[in-house]
């Protein structure tokens, strides 16, 4: 049917009649309208591809932040001497990779050998020297608690031979007064004699008797006194022995005491052993340290040659741990609105034209010039305002630098994505 036909055709109606329609009239279109009319459709197209992309341009910028303020890094191991010597070997040259635990040089060992020796026979001494001190304090205990029973002992024994001896003495003085009144007696009867004697009124016999009897008496006095003396002097014997029994006695009550001293002798001679076993301690560390050893696996920039003497804390050997390294990133502030740890980043080398990727692994705590030597003043009255950067820490992803191509102080341009 064509569209005659179509314009003429009835419509069903609502009482299912056919209803006759009239025919539109047909527009007519010059040629200039119909380009007038492709010119703005094409122009709306290009419009709307230029929001669009304007739009996905923009996502996309807005989507990273970039830097070319960056570089490679790396924590640096310097190797230095921890003991004085002379070096007798260097086991590696510059630029040699070397792995944790290597020996790099090595230090004339005889002098700190020497110094072993002697540190362990002054340790061996010391404790020889407290073991018999350790085994002095029992028997000083003993012998001062068994002097102090024997000394309270001979005082007692000494106080009572000095009570005898008094008694003693006591009895002789009265034997003395004894004999010498026997004595008066014996004179006085002797005289009495004598003149009866002369006058013939007793015999000579009686004489002769009371004589005997005189010079007996006289010598009974003389005997009596020299007991007496005796005496005296056994008592000033027991006396001495009591004065030299409490001598004993008052030095074995420093018993205590000298024991105490034992014990602290021996506490000093336990001390010094511990002073020895630090010493030696010490030599057999400043031997092992005529081994200088690669603190962590890396390549070796070294400034050490044989016969060099070395003094402490004198740097030979650096050692860059290439597995280790890491990008620092400096980036504006103005750029670090959106910055997260964690968010991916891709790096781009200049030296090699390679792209590695990696991610954010901390933002410094401060901008940069902060950590300068001189960091700058800002309460000044000519203040100028400089947008700051922020030092970004970028690790590697794993396996990103697997042929340690990455050297410290590379360029790089680091792209942080935010989305």
């Amino acid at each position: 049917m064509n569209v005659a036909d179509e314009n003429t055709s009835s419509s069903p109606s609502a009482s299912g009649a056919s209803v006759y329609t009239p025919p539109l009239p047909e527009k007519k279109y010059s040629p200039d309208a119909r380009r007038k009319q492709r010119r703005n459709i094409l122009i709306l197209i290009i419009v709307a591809v230029v929001i669009v992309a304007s739009l996905f341009l923009w996502r996309y910028l807005s989507s990273y932040e970039s830097t070319d303020d960056a570089q490679v890094d790396v924590h640096l191991y310097p190797v230095s001497a921890r003991i004085s010597g002379y070096v007798v070997k260097v086991n590696v040259n510059d630029n040699q990779w070397v792995e944790k635990g290597d020996v790099l040089v090595e230090i004339d060992p005889t002098d700190y050998q020497v110094a072993l020796a002697q540190a362990q026979a002054n340790l061996a001494n010391s404790e020889a020297t407290a073991r018999s001190l350790n085994i002095t304090v029992p028997i000083t205990s003993v012998n001062s608690t068994s002097q102090l029973q024997f000394t309270a002992s001979g005082i007692e024994d000494a106080q009572a031979a000095v009570a005898a001896a008094e008694k003693q003495l006591t009895a002789a003085h009265e034997q003395v007064a004894a004999a010498e009144a026997n004595d008066v007696k014996a004179q006085d009867d002797l005289h009495r004699y004598k003149l009866l004697v002369e006058k013939r009124e007793v015999s000579q016999q009686i004489y002769d008797q009371a004589l005997a009897t005189a010079k007996s008496s006289t010598a009974n006095v003389a005997a009596t006194q020299a007991s007496e003396s005796a005496a005296q002097q056994f008592v000033q014997q027991a006396q001495s022995r009591l004065t030299q029994a409490t001598a004993n006695h008052e030095y074995a009550q420093t018993g205590p005491q000298q024991v105490s001293s034992t014990k602290a002798r021996v506490q000093a001679a336990i001390a010094d052993v511990q002073d020895k076993r630090a010493l030696l301690h010490q030599a057999e560390l400043n031997l092992e340290y005529t081994k200088i050893i690669a603190p962590i696996s890396g390549e070796v920039t070294k400034t050490v040659v044989v016969g060099l003497n070395v003094q402490p804390g004198q740097q030979m050997l650096t050692v860059v741990p290439l597995r280790d390294v890491y990008i620092t990133a400096n980036f504006k502030e103005t750029q670090m609105k959106h910055m997260r740890r964690g968010q991916p980043v891709e790096i781009h080398v200049d030296s090699s034209g390679r792209d590695y990727k990696g991610h954010v692994d901390s933002i410094a705590g401060a901008t940069g010039p902060l950590f300068s030597v001189l960091p700058p003043e800002n309460a000044t009255g000519n203040y100028v305002k400089i947008v700051q950067r922020i030092p970004v820490k970028v690790v590697l992803d794993p396996g990103e630098n697997r042929d340690l191509q990455l050297r410290p102080g590379m360029s790089v341009e680091p792209k942080v994505y935010l989305r």
